[in-house]
């Protein structure tokens, strides 16, 4: 095993740590949440309107379906530290990230880890506030079973967005400035992660193309399940892709970390 390789024990003590210290500096909750909820509050008033516009359905969506939708998809995305590319590429673009290069473990694996303790607290706290909010506008959701699979598949996408970010982050290593890069990303994750709008609402081809490409599963996977669609396969295709990205973040960041040995920071 490499000198630098991150044990599974390693990575698990880490997220916990990360986890324990984002619950004690757990202020930036006091803005989080409000905020989420109001955002979750604007888009189902809108998906409202659009669904009573349509009869009361709206592309296999009923209004409660969508509320749970928005929740979901929203507290899967807003659990991430929303600057994670632009920070992580100040680190490496100004040279500090070489002082991680010092420590016997992976730079890639302990940040990861880090950014994924944090993000599952307050995944659970923007979680718990958003079933709280669709219990009291719409009641229970359309279907209990895939909710509970929707827990899970939050998880999965966390990581996912994890692994993703911080490929597009070590374009750093290259070109200095993630600006760019951050500003793609998330409007990928915006419109073709299904964020904001539900894949079915686009074109069937580009709705299908959408659900296979990784955005899908930072967004679109467990909002679906909290819709009330149990539809086992997504957990397969956010599997296949954490294991993907996970392996791209891995080879990314090693041969930016190569690059910077090579050149001297």
């Amino acid at each position: 095993m490499s000198r630098r390789a991150m044990t599974s024990r390693a990575f698990v003590s880490t997220v916990a740590s990360a986890a324990a210290r984002f619950w004690k500096e757990r202020s930036t909750l006091l803005v989080a949440v409000p905020f989420f909820v109001a955002v979750i509050g604007i888009l189902t008033g809108v998906w409202r309107v659009a669904v009573e516009v349509n009869d009361g359905l709206l592309v296999g969506y009923t209004a409660a379906a969508l509320t749970w939708y928005i929740a979901a998809s929203e507290a899967s995305m807003l659990a991430m530290n929303f600057r994670l590319i632009e920070d992580t590429g100040s680190a490496i673009s100004n040279g500090s990230i070489a002082v991680e290069l010092l420590r016997p473990s992976s730079v890639l694996g302990v940040r990861a880890a880090s950014e994924f303790g944090s993000a599952i607290v307050k995944l659970a706290c923007l979680g718990s506030a958003g079933a709280l909010f669709c219990l009291m506008i719409v009641g229970a959701p359309p279907r209990p079973i895939a909710l509970l699979v929707a827990i899970p598949s939050m998880l999965l996408a966390v990581g996912c967005n994890v692994a993703a970010q911080h490929i597009f982050a070590a374009s750093a290593f290259w070109i200095r400035d993630t600006q760019v890069a951050w500003f793609l990303y998330q409007k990928l994750v915006f419109v073709l992660g299904g964020m904001l709008i539900p894949l079915e609402v686009f074109p069937e081809w580009l709705a299908t193309t959408a659900r296979w490409l990784p955005f899908s599963a930072m967004a679109y996977a467990p909002a679906r399940f909290a819709s009330g669609h149990l539809e086992w396969h997504l957990l397969g295709v956010q599997l296949l892709w954490l294991g993907v990205l996970a392996i791209g973040a891995h080879v990314v960041f090693r041969a930016g970390e190569q690059r910077l040995q090579v050149v001297g920071g």
